[in-house]
């Protein structure tokens, strides 16, 4: 039984709304996080700190040691309720391609997970980038590639074109 859903996407790529999807189309209750949830839970301070995580004017994220023992301490804990029975949906940016996804698979260990790359063309997600607001320009242009260096899925899906709903009725139906 599938116990956790990673989808794996640059920023804008369209995970959020495939997550928010997912809990509406799958019959069990889900609980969905992503690194957002982690960024926002973390003190302003660490937001703007070489320490923490840095958004550059051109869309680049750099990302800290404090930031990296968060990182972790988060992954415990999200993997904590999966195995305490809840099912779990993670929106990820795997900024360090196959090494992020590595991260994940060390704390996994025999959890049944659903690994999803969430692609979406450069331009579109820029787009939705700009229009959203609350983004670096730039971020979602940087991300589309390098966030899927190396990582191995189990399905992919691509919102170019095709919306959230549609995405997540694809990856529900590989749900078991």
């Amino acid at each position: 039984m599938t116990q956790m859903i990673v989808l794996n996407g640059g920023s804008s790529s369209g995970k959020s709304g495939i997550a928010r999807c997912l809990q509406a189309v799958l019959p069990d209750p889900w609980l969905a996080f992503g690194v957002d949830t982690l960024i926002e839970a973390m003190p302003l301070s660490m937001r703007t700190s070489d320490a923490g995580i840095v958004f550059t004017a051109d869309g680049e994220v750099i990302v800290g040691p404090e930031f990296g023992t968060l990182d972790a301490a988060w992954i415990q804990g999200v993997v904590a309720m999966a195995r305490a029975g809840a099912r779990i949906i993670v929106d990820e940016v795997f900024l360090g391609g196959a090494a992020s996804q590595q991260r994940w698979q060390k704390v996994l260990g025999d959890l049944h997970v659903l690994w999803v790359g969430v692609r979406c063309e450069s331009a579109v997600a820029a787009g939705r980038e700009v229009a959203r607001g609350d983004r670096v320009t730039g971020m979602a242009a940087s991300q589309a590639d390098v966030v899927h260096r190396g990582v191995h899925y189990d399905l992919e899906v691509d919102t170019t074109h095709v919306e959230s709903m549609e995405c997540a009725r694809t990856i529900a139906a590989h749900v078991t």
